[in-house]
C-alpha cells in the first residue's frame, strides 16, 4: 500500500531506523503468522520485497442485520519488479461466523481470486470475496457470490479507527477500513432452501444498504 510503504520505508531499509512520534503501545497485539507468505517473483528487485500479515476483526451488515465476522487473517507479499510495484497474494483464513436468527447457520468468507492492496487517495484497497453458508440442511455449495462471480469490495479508510503505528521493530500498524457500497446477490447453490436462506438474510441487497467493516493490525516482515 502506497501510504504504508511511505510510512515504513525507512524502517525496512538496511540503512536507518525511522522514529515514529507518539506510537501506540504494543501490548495486547495478536500473534502474527507469516507461514503463508508467498515468495517474491524470480525477477523481483532485490531488497524491495516484504510480507504483510493482517489480523482483522469486523462485521458484515446486510440491511438491518449485522453479522459479527470474528477474526480474519490475510497475508500477501509486495515489492518491486523492474522498478515497478508488484504484489503476490498469499492466503485468506476465516473461521465460520454464526449468523444469529438463521437457525444455526454460519458464514465463512473465502478469497475470490483478485486483490489490489496498493492504496491511493480514493481507497485503501480492493478484494474479491465470496461467502460460504454452512448449515446441516444446506448443500456445501451454498454461497453468497462464487469464485467465478465474487463479491467485489472496495474499502476506504474508516475514520472511527484511524491509522496508528504500534511498533517500530517489528513494524506494526493498525487501521480501520469500511466498504458501504458492497452489493450482495441472492444465494447460489442452496438447493430447495434457497428462497428461505435469501429471506432470512435479506438477499439480494443493493449497494448502499450494506457495509463491510474491518479493524486491522498489520505486521511487516522483509523478504
Amino acid at each position: 500500500m502506497r501510504r504504508l510503504l511511505a510510512a515504513t520505508a525507512a524502517v525496512l531499509s538496511a540503512a536507518a531506523l525511522f522514529a515514529f512520534p507518539g506510537h501506540a503501545s504494543a501490548a495486547g497485539l495478536p500473534d502474527f503468522d507469516f507461514s503463508a507468505c508467498p515468495a517474491p517473483p524470480a525477477n523481483a528487485d532485490p531488497g524491495t520485497w516484504r510480507c504483510e500479515a493482517f489480523v482483522s476483526q469486523g462485521a458484515l451488515t446486510i440491511g438491518a442485520r449485522e453479522i459479527p465476522l470474528g477474526e480474519m487473517r490475510l497475508t500477501f507479499s509486495e515489492g518491486k519488479v523492474d522498478g515497478k510495484y508488484a504484489q503476490v497474494f498469499g492466503e485468506l483464513r476465516h473461521a465460520p461466523a454464526r449468523v444469529r436468527g438463521t437457525f444455526g447457520a454460519s458464514l465463512q468468507l473465502k478469497y475470490g481470486g483478485y486483490s489490489d492492496f496498493l492504496s491511493d487517495d480514493e481507497r485503501r484497497g480492493e478484494l474479491d470475496l465470496y461467502g460460504v453458508l454452512r448449515h446441516p440442511l444446506l448443500p456445501k455449495e451454498c454461497t453468497i457470490g462464487t469464485l467465478d462471480a465474487p463479491l467485489h469490495s472496495v474499502v476506504k479508510d474508516d475514520p472511527a479507527v484511524p491509522f496508528e503505528v504500534i511498533s517500530q521493530n517489528p513494524t506494526t500498524v493498525k487501521f480501520g477500513v469500511v466498504d458501504t457500497q458492497l452489493a450482495l446477490p441472492r444465494t447460489t447453490g442452496c438447493g430447495p432452501l434457497a428462497q428461505l436462506a435469501d429471506e432470512l438474510l435479506g438477499l439480494p441487497s443493493a449497494s448502499g444498504r450494506n457495509s463491510f467493516k474491518m479493524s486491522t493490525y498489520v505486521q511487516f516482515k522483509p523478504l
